[in-house]
């Protein structure tokens, strides 16, 4: 660690700065270049690291953390299922890993495949995850109960490729894949036929028994959480529980934290210092300072393993086992020291874990309190209150960026929390699971005192969760507001006395009061979520906002209401929904109506007569309405029309100076040729989206024809079993001249119409990185 003068250390705080950002600026690459390349710049990043002295050796960590991060890139994207096996069927066999979530319709668990020569090379030795659904039309009922982790099967799974949903503000679910090194996603078919091996055994087999103990032994709300403290087992908190700790900003503290494995730490080296002293004898073989290290070394590992070595944890236990070394080598180690070589340790073991959004929390944390506090310890009170107040300024434009939110309860509520959590709920949690180990049954009085001290603190965080203030919704920023607001931060976090520092607030400006780029007075956005199999589409004019369908709900518990189309929205910066309109009944665009209702309970609900859909008036052919210069105006269905599902469908034309928007639903053929007939004045548009996602019952020449689009849109699921869209009807809209976009290639869709013209783009191509699944079949630069 140490270096002359005028040299920059090895792995010092430098070099891992160095190593970071090499890492960073290869994750921001929208294709990755040959392998061959990678090769050649870490073994000249290597080099320059270990043998050139000064500043150079900053720069070879730099090439080394690239090169590196292009090295694991590659192999976990070569490690993905390819496009000509897509939605293949394979007979494989393999252990159950983690722990599988039951939800209300199927159980989704991750499966490391045995490694069968029969099988493709990707799939040997692959990391899967699986569904197991419920079929009710079986002929033997379901037996996804028997999925215990640890257990070994032999399975028929229907797979393909790692692949998500894009949208702003989503859940970017093929980098969590790269991250996780996921090869497929899939489903067990023919479940009849799925045959257990070997009985559950190992590790997670374990932690799932305990979790059973608790769930037994603890009633309440206290036990899902006790298990949740004790095993890193969050299976049980539902999305209510989820959404309130989020809203008070605990969310670090659920499961098992960095934290917690450094209390655990310190609390097994005042175990091992008072073994020692009641045994000197021992001091003749380890010295006690060494022996009281590697006790907390193996209290860090061992609740590590507790928590199924989830990352949090092991960050923490290779940030002790730096400072455990240093002890037993006896050289001094400063806590900066030790963070660097714990964030070295981490990307030269796993560079992709820089995707994950601990990562930079965690260590994010500790250098804004090492810098802030360097000598936090003498007056615990404040030392604590001051941590509070660095940790949440100084991770707020972190904080946002990750989560497109802050919780303005956060500081309260932790204030309550770390200390009572930490020290009471967390300790008999494990004192009851270290008890349960060593004899059945003696770990429930310790449980149930963890849950009653819990229950103590909860009513508390659910009145701050309960709060209109309690979370705040950010709309995503442009690229320069984090560095701006951690300069803001950095300026604010200065000593006292220091003038200007109100200043600072200015330029906290760009990320918490992003510009939403509204349209202006006669001027039309229209963005089309990425919803799968379903449609949802967002309409902006200069203040006011309609939202068009609400994606589907499926019966395996999926909701696009809740995990799409609402945090799209809040992404979007959408304040408020003046209207909505479901175009008709079917799940596929009415499922989310719930879930975004929860949301935007003011707004004014429109939907076809036949729907029968509660609280909701007619969109009657003719009807219509004015917002800033535009025109909104049914043209179907007419009054009385029947109750014929797709055909009822609301269809909306939007009509600005610039253009016409023409949103048509589900209708068919023979609608459309209604429409062309009666009403052939109010077809034509700009935009369409296309009926009924590209049904080949849909789209007639005449239809197309009449419309005269210059862009027609389809929302559809990728590889979906409906083959939506079908190809002859895209066919005739190109033969038009239309250009067609859809979900399944470009993710969400932005337009607007204004005075310049149709501007169009999709997310994927707004944002591309070489993990999106539309270029990463692509030959590499």
């Amino acid at each position: 660690m140490t270096a002359r003068a005028g040299q920059a250390p090895l792995l010092g705080v430098g070099a891992a700065a160095a190593l970071v950002v090499g890492v960073v600026l290869c994750l921001a690459l929208p294709r990755l270049p040959a392998v061959a390349l990678f090769y050649v710049l870490l073994v000249a990043g290597l080099g320059t690291w270990w043998k050139i002295a000064g500043r150079w050796r900053w720069t070879g960590a730099l090439l080394a953390g690239f090169a590196l991060c292009g090295l694991h890139a590659t192999a976990s994207l070569d490690g993905q299922l390819p496009a000509e096996n897509e939605r293949g069927d394979f007979t494989v066999t393999g252990r159950i890993t983690g722990l599988p979530e039951s939800e209300p319709r199927r159980t989704r668990f991750e499966f490391r495949v045995h490694d069968d020569p029969a099988l493709p090379d990707v799939l040997r030795g692959a990391k899967l995850r699986l569904s197991w659904y419920d079929n009710e039309w079986a002929d033997e009922p379901s037996r996804r109960h028997e999925l215990q982790p640890g257990a070994e099967w032999r399975l028929q799974l229907r797979l393909r490729a790692p692949r998500g949903l894009r949208n702003p503000g989503g859940f970017d679910a093929e980098r969590h894949a790269l991250a996780a090194r996921i090869a497929a996603t899939g489903y067990v078919r023919e479940q009849a036929t799925a045959l257990q091996l070997a009985p559950a055994r190992g590790l997670d087999a374990w932690r799932d028994r305990i979790a059973q103990r608790i769930a037994a032994a603890v009633p309440g709300t206290g036990s899902r959480y006790v298990r949740a403290l004790a095993l890193g087992d969050t299976r049980a908190l539902t999305d209510t529980d989820w959404e309130l700790l989020r809203a008070t900003g605990l969310t670090h503290l659920i499961a098992i934290s960095g934290f917690h494995v450094g209390l655990v730490a310190g609390a097994f080296a005042l175990l091992g210092t008072a073994v020692w002293r009641l045994v000197p004898a021992l001091g003749l073989v380890v010295p006690r300072p060494q022996g009281a290290a590697l006790a907390a070394f193996a209290g860090a590992l061992g609740y590590a393993a507790v928590a199924g070595f989830a990352l949090p944890t092991v960050r923490t236990v290779l940030m002790i086992a730096v400072a455990v070394a240093a002890r037993l080598w006896r050289r001094p180690l400063r806590i900066p020291e030790s963070l660097a070589l714990a964030a070295i340790a981490i990307v030269l073991v796993d560079p992709l874990a820089l995707l994950s959004a601990g990562f930079w929390l965690s260590f994010g944390g500790v250098a804004w309190l090492l810098w802030c506090l360097p000598q936090a310890g003498r007056r615990p009170v404040r030392d604590f209150l001051s941590a509070q107040w660095v940790a949440t300024l100084g991770l707020l434009p972190l904080t946002a960026i990750l989560f497109g939110q802050a919780s303005l309860a956060g500081p309260l509520a932790n204030l309550v929390a770390i200390p009572w959590w930490s020290l009471v709920v967390v300790p008999l949690s494990l004192l009851g699971t270290a008890l349960e180990a060593m004899q059945a049954g003696c770990g429930d009085a310790a449980w149930r005192l963890a849950a009653a001290a819990f229950e103590l603190s909860w009513p508390l965080f659910e009145r701050l969760g309960e709060s209109p203030l309690a979370l705040w919704w950010l709309p995503e920023p442009a690229w320069f507001a984090l560095p701006m607001a951690l300069v803001g931060a950095f300026w604010l976090l200065l000593p006292r006395g220091l003038p200007g520092r109100p200043l600072a607030l200015l330029l906290w400006l760009p990320l918490l009061w992003p510009d939403r780029h509204l349209p202006r007075a006669g001027e039309v956005e229209l963005v089309m979520i990425d919803v799968g199999q379903g449609t949802s589409l967002l309409v902006r004019t200069a203040g006011h906002a309609l939202l068009y369908d609400m994606g589907p709900a499926v019966r395996d518990g999926w909701d696009a209401g809740e995990r799409a189309v609402v945090p799209a929205l809040l992404a979007l910066g959408v304040r408020r929904i003046d209207t909505m309109v479901v175009s008709h009944a079917d799940s596929d665009h009415a499922g989310g109506l719930a879930a975004v209702r929860r949301r935007f309970p003011a707004a004014r609900l429109l939907a076809p007569e036949s729907a029968a859909i509660p609280g909701a008036a007619g969109c009657l052919a003719g009807s219509g309405w004015q917002h800033d210069g535009v025109q909104f105006r049914f043209l179907h269905p007419p009054l009385h029309f029947p109750d014929l599902r797709n055909e009822s469908s609301c269809v909306l034309r939007i009509e600005t100076v610039h253009g016409a928007l023409l949103l048509p639903g589900d209708i068919g053929e023979a609608v459309e040729e209604r429409l062309v007939g009666r009403l052939p004045e109010d077809l034509p548009a700009e935009v369409v989206l296309i009926p009924h996602h590209g049904s080949r019952h849909s789209s007639s020449a005449d239809f197309v024809a009449a419309t005269g689009a210059t862009l027609a849109l389809v929302s559809a699921g990728h590889g979906n079993r409906f083959g939506h869209p079908d190809a002859g009807t895209v066919e005739r809209w190109e033969r038009r001249g239309t250009t067609v976009l859809g979900t399944p290639e470009g993710g969400a869709a932005h337009l607007r119409l204004t005075s310049a013209g149709l501007q169009v783009q999709t997310e994927r191509a707004r944002r591309r990185r070489f993990w999106d699944a539309t270029t990463r079949d692509t030959p590499p630069l």
